[in-house]
C-alpha cells in the first residue's frame, strides 16, 4: 500500500496534483486507515499513470475520465480519434514554424529564388543594405497580396537596373537618407525621381499594395517621408490634368 507522497511519485506528478484529480472526481479517494493515513493500492497507481499519460497527451481531464472506464474496443477507437487530433496539431504547429522561419530566418526562406538574386544584384551594385532590406519587405507584400505580379516585377526591375540612371537614382536615394527633409539637395533629387517615375510609369499591382510599400519606404527616413509625398502630390496633380481624379 503507497502513501500519497509514493503513489504522486510513481506517476510522477505531485501531491497537489493528485489531491486535484481526488477534487474531480478523477481518482478515488481512499478512505483513512486505523492509523489517520489514506493508503493508495497498485490500482489506484496504475489509475494514476494512465491519467496522467492521457492528459500529458493532451486528452482533456473531462474526457480522461470516460476512456478510463472504457471498454477495450471503445478505448481503442478514442485513442485513434486522439492520436488522429494530435496528428492534426502537428501538422498545424509545422505550419505554425515554417511561417515564424520565414519571418525570422532571411530573405531565401521567404521570397523566390529570381528575387533573391535581384536583392543580392542590388547589393553587388552598391545599394545600402537598408534600401536592399525595404526592397525585400516591399516583395514579401507583393507575394502575399498579389504573387501573380512577381514575374513581370522582377523583369522590370532587372531591366530598370541595367540602367545607369536608375541605378544613379537607387544611389542617390540612398545617400538621402539621413538628410534634413529641408535640404534643398532634395528638390534635385525628387525632380529627378519625378522625370523617373513619368517614363516608367507602369501598374503598381494589386490595390493596396503600392500604398502598404509607400508607408513601409516612409517610416525609414524623414527625408525619405518628404520624397514619398511630394511624388504622390505630383502624380495625383498629373491624374487631375488628364481628368481622370478630382484634385484634392
Amino acid at each position: 500500500m503507497l502513501t500519497i507522497g509514493q503513489l504522486a511519485a510513481t506517476a510522477g506528478v505531485t501531491v497537489r496534483t493528485v489531491r486535484h484529480y481526488h477534487h474531480i472526481g478523477l481518482l478515488p479517494e481512499p478512505e483513512r486507515d486505523a492509523s489517520g493515513y489514506r493508503r493508495y493500492s497498485a490500482q489506484a497507481a496504475l489509475d494514476l499513470i494512465r491519467i496522467r499519460t492521457l492528459a500529458d497527451a493532451g486528452v482533456p481531464l473531462a474526457r480522461v475520465d470516460a476512456l478510463l472506464h472504457a471498454r477495450p474496443a471503445e478505448f481503442a477507437a478514442a485513442i485513434t480519434d486522439i492520436d488522429a487530433e494530435l496528428r492534426r496539431k502537428i501538422d498545424r504547429l509545422t505550419e505554425s514554424r515554417l511561417r515564424i522561419a520565414e519571418l525570422t530566418g532571411g530573405e531565401r526562406l521567404v521570397l523566390p529564388p529570381g528575387v533573391v538574386a535581384l536583392l543580392d544584384r542590388m547589393r553587388d551594385l552598391g545599394v545600402s543594405e537598408q534600401r536592399v532590406l525595404l526592397e525585400r519587405d516591399a516583395w514579401i507584400l507583393m507575394r502575399a497580396l498579389d504573387p501573380g505580379a512577381i514575374p513581370e516585377r522582377l523583369r522590370d526591375k532587372n531591366a530598370a537596373f541595367d540602367d545607369p540612371e536608375t541605378l544613379r537614382i537607387h544611389l542617390a536615394c540612398d545617400q538621402a537618407v539621413g538628410w534634413d527633409p529641408r535640404d534643398p539637395r532634395l528638390d534635385a533629387l525628387i525632380d529627378d525621381l519625378d522625370a523617373w517615375e513619368v517614363e516608367h510609369e507602369r501598374d503598381g499591382g494589386r490595390p493596396g499594395y503600392r500604398e502598404l510599400v509607400v508607408s513601409r519606404i516612409s517610416e525609414a527616413s524623414p527625408a525619405w517621408q518628404r520624397i514619398v509625398g511630394e511624388l504622390a502630390h505630383r502624380a495625383r496633380l498629373r491624374q487631375c490634368s488628364s481628368g481622370s481624379e478630382p484634385i484634392r
